[in-house]
């Protein structure tokens, strides 16, 4: 069964970090690009960032370039988003999905296939 386990939210002050991780069971990761999304109440889902799987590359909303950062460790079949420099407008559902495109489909969100059940990320003081 596919599946994808976001972990890693929670409450934080502005200007705190949080690191999120998107854990796959079913399948491996290794052939997948990996989107993060994320919903805040009454708006539209939108795309964070992307790391794709053929070379690692990465792409980042401009809303959060140069705080955040996406890796993935395909020996665990994992992929993070350590948020830095949070802000209150960060404060969201965060979820990951996959993406077969290699992050072409980036950010359009539904184009994307398998999603996890979400995560919050509450910044706030």
């Amino acid at each position: 069964q596919v599946q994808l386990v976001e972990s890693g939210g929670g409450l934080v002050q502005p200007g705190g970090s949080l690191r999120l991780s998107c854990a796959a069971s079913g399948f491996t990761l290794d052939y997948y690009a990996i989107g993060w999304f994320r919903q805040a109440p009454g708006k539209e889902r939108e795309g964070v960032s992307c790391i794709s799987s053929s070379d690692g590359s990465t792409y980042y909303a401009d809303s959060v370039k140069g705080r955040f950062t996406i890796s993935r460790d395909n020996a665990k079949n994992t992929v993070y988003l350590q948020m830095n420099s949070l802000k209150p407008e960060d404060t969201a559902v965060y979820y990951c999905a996959t993406d077969t495109r290699d992050c072409s489909w980036f950010p359009r969100f539904l184009k994307y296939d398998y999603w996890g059940q979400g995560t919050q990320v509450t910044v706030s003081s």
